[in-house]
């Protein structure tokens, strides 16, 4: 599994290409559509930004797998999500938009996860590597 540095080492290599590149770079990887994510800290209070990929998205809905490449741990965003469902999130360059993120229920879970594996096998790969049920969070407009 990634280390936590690996992991913010991705994200603000990510982040500086698609500053870089004035946003031509950066929004897909892996062919899927790349949101960066904005959470508030559980613990610190502080914001946290991560790059993440959405392998469905339905409608407003956007969906993301809070894998952490098959650890055993959740990832910290997950977390923070989880205890503070109000984000922000910049997707597809357009202007960053407050949203309202919650953790998919069993019956979304059972519906989505076919779709989620059925073009991103390496999630599949991930849950097998895992004990815990890796979550799936949908994250919608603050307004709905």
């Amino acid at each position: 599994m990634p280390s936590d540095f690996a992991l913010r080492t991705m994200n603000a290599f990510h982040r500086g290409m698609l500053k870089i590149s004035g946003g031509r770079v950066g929004w897909h990887a892996s062919s899927m559509p790349v949101l960066e994510l904005t959470t508030i800290g559980r613990k610190s209070g502080k914001r946290h930004l991560v790059m993440l990929t959405s392998p469905v998205q339905e409608g407003d809905t956007i969906v993301v797998v809070a894998s952490r490449g098959g650890d055993d741990h959740h990832p910290a965003w997950f977390l923070n999500l989880r205890d503070n469902p109000d984000v922000e999130v910049t997707w597809k360059g357009q202007p960053q938009r407050r949203m309202k993120a919650s953790v998919a229920t069993p019956p979304e879970r059972e519906r989505l996860w076919p779709k989620v594996i059925a073009d991103h096998k390496n999630y599949a790969g991930y849950q097998a590597r895992t004990r815990r049920q890796i979550p799936l969070v949908l994250i919608r407009p603050a307004d709905q």
